[in-house]
């Protein structure tokens, strides 16, 4: 492997790790203005961990190549959320978060595709991309069916 390959693989896992770290946000939002019907709460958590592990996976795989992993989100990220709760001021809290998590995950999703269309990429980096990209369609999907 050379730095090259690594430094490839490190900026994508990076770039996706901070929007793992908004959507965990995302979700941890979600989960405090959630009432407790239809476990909504729990299922926010829940996704909310399961991004955290991701993260950390991410974060885990960009050391073993000899990187400095992301600890922070993007700017996008927190522009959005800001954009959010501004939002959520005009309309029912609950719809505006789904809207902000359907959107977030889409871009989730798009950010990935765009990583994995580099042929370069290794595979422990590309099989991590892959997980993510499906939990992002996940994701969009859950949004989708509780705005439906």
């Amino acid at each position: 492997m050379t730095d090259t390959t690594n430094k490839t693989d490190i900026d994508a896992l990076n770039d996706i790790t901070k929007v793992l770290i908004d959507s965990r946000k995302g979700y941890e939002k979600c989960a405090e203005i959630a009432d407790e019907s239809f476990g909504l709460r729990s299922q926010f958590q829940q996704r909310a961990k399961d991004r955290e592990m991701l993260i950390s996976r991410f974060q885990a795989q960009v050391r073993t190549f000899g990187g400095e992993p992301q600890t922070d989100g993007g700017a996008l990220g927190a522009l959005h959320r800001g954009f959010t709760q501004f939002a959520s001021v005009f309309k029912d809290d609950k719809k505006a978060a789904l809207e902000a998590i359907d959107d977030g995950e889409e871009h989730l999703a798009n950010a990935i595709k765009d990583r994995l269309d580099k042929p370069e990429l290794q595979s422990p980096s590309r099989d991590l991309l892959q997980e993510a990209y499906s939990s992002a369609r996940s994701g969009e999907a859950f949004a989708d069916s509780l705005t439906s």
